[in-house]
């Protein structure tokens, strides 16, 4: 065991970093913004659940490259490689103007929010200036899928890290003015993710031509155009993801549209909880990208046995980890929220939705382990009916419920946004426990095939 935890830790730690750094935006904007005005943190809550929505269901589906190429570089197919990683970048320009689209006139998804003109305008403001820097995010994450898969995160990492340095003061700069720049407040730290998102695309396309570790691959040696056949592979197992994605995010998205009724100051409560569960998550999210990337080079060299092994200590630790932060949230939680505001109401919101993220960040670790697990054996529809089951109608339509009250009968400390927080809990705990046991059925079908398939040498 301690042999794999040691394979697994030595890819999660990269990603983890890289994904710290990435997160640590969300984190400086939430901080930075929360001291420029309450208004301004409101807007940015409700306009990065919109933007996360859409950047993570139309990456989730780029993301189907991870699994895809993980198993041919394990089979050591390395001119496929390059292909797939040309099909991905055609997806990317097609998702790309879906997503735009709706960033630019997010109008239709904040009517269910309600929200009140001043917070409406500072959104859409926030929202637009994002819009173009999407096409950015979408190359870089064809760029992350392949250097994940072939075992490679710290390429990501450096970027990610070198991402952050520029972060900082360019929200300083946009978000409070300065040398000539009005202050913009929200849109500000828009502005300067949209400017770090295009130098990541640009410095990652460029290494793909320049490093050794990816010549193999001639990603950029000829131009091609869409290849049915393999476009149609990708949505195959990138739609199902993508939609898994999607509704694990907008179970969160409209949580926070609902919230928003309750007004600014639950709102930024919301937003502070939120943000502490997606810094917590970062590190079971860097587990599961990692047991995936060697149980699918695993399946691939034709090791069921291995991946199976590979894949229960990966979701293993994931969970021991995720026990051991709730311990130090449970501990920290009156400093931990002092450090996001200065504000004693918002904090006050705040206090009882820190303490119910501890349950459901356990939750939360087993499930995404399990789900990136799933991936590696290119596996997607029924975990995405798992979600849908168990994070819109149990997490959304049971957080509404209680949340708002609806039968007149639930208790006081179960409504309002701790309903929804509760009800999003439970429905992690049930996605989680669902998708372990979905894959332990895949795992015995993998291994019983390869006990009856006389071995076969699976160089290419």
């Amino acid at each position: 065991m301690f042999a794999n935890v040691r394979k697994i830790a030595a890819l999660a730690w990269p990603v983890l970093i890289g994904q710290l750094a990435i997160i640590a935006f969300g984190v400086i904007d939430t901080a930075m913004v929360g001291r420029y005005s309450a208004i301004d943190l409101a807007a940015l809550g409700l306009g990065s659940s919109i933007y996360i929505s859409v950047y993570i269901g139309l990456t989730g589906i780029l993301t189907a490259l991870q699994p895809i190429t993980g198993q041919l570089y394990g089979a050591r197919r390395y001119g496929e490689i390059g292909e797939e990683v040309r099909q991905a970048l055609w997806l990317a320009l097609v998702l790309m103007a879906l997503g735009f689209s709706i960033l630019y006139f997010p109008g239709p998804l904040l009517r269910i929010a309600h929200a009140p003109e001043a917070l409406r305008e500072r959104t859409v403001a926030y929202l637009q200036i994002l819009s173009f820097g999407l096409p950015a995010s979408l190359a870089f994450r064809v760029y992350s899928s392949l250097t994940n898969a072939v075992g490679q995160p710290r390429l990501v990492m450096i970027l990610q890290v070198g991402a952050l340095l520029l972060k900082i003061p360019l929200n300083l700069w946009f978000i409070f003015g300065g040398a000539g720049v009005p202050a913009l407040g929200g849109p500000g730290c828009a502005l300067a993710s949209t400017l770090i998102n295009w130098t990541l695309a640009i410095v990652g396309m460029t290494l793909l031509v320049r490093l050794n570790i990816f010549r193999p691959f001639a990603t950029f040696s000829h131009f091609c155009w869409p290849v049915w056949k393999r476009q149609a592979a990708l949505l195959k197992l990138g739609i199902p993801m993508g939609l898994s994605y999607l509704i694990e995010v907008t179970s969160y998205t409209f949580m926070a549209l609902f919230i928003a009724r309750f007004g600014t100051t639950t709102l930024a409560g919301h937003q502070i909880a939120g943000n502490l569960g997606a810094v917590l998550y970062m590190t079971p999210l860097s587990i599961g990208i990692a047991s995936s990337t060697l149980v699918a080079q695993a399946l691939g060299a034709q090791r069921p046995v291995d991946a199976h092994t590979l894949a229960r200590h990966g979701i293993l630790m994931a969970c021991a980890i995720a026990c051991c932060y709730g311990v130090i949230v449970l501990a920290l939680r009156p400093f931990i929220i002092a450090g996001y505001t200065s504000d004693a109401q918002v904090a006050l919101a705040a206090m009882p939705l820190v303490l119910i993220v501890i349950v459901y960040h356990l939750f939360d670790a087993l499930q995404i382990t399990t789900a990136f697990v799933l991936r590696a054996y290119r596996v997607a529809v029924v975990p995405t009916v798992i979600y849908a089951v168990a994070l819109w109608g149990v997490g959304l339509g049971g957080g509404y419920l209680l949340g708002f009250n609806v039968s007149g009968s639930i208790p006081e400390w179960l409504t309002g946004a701790r309903g929804f927080w509760v009800a999003n809990a439970a429905s992690l705990a049930i996605a989680g426990i669902g998708l372990a046991l979905y894959w332990r059925t895949v795992s015995a079908r993998h291994r019983r095939a390869e006990a009856h398939t006389p071995h076969t040498d699976p160089v290419a």
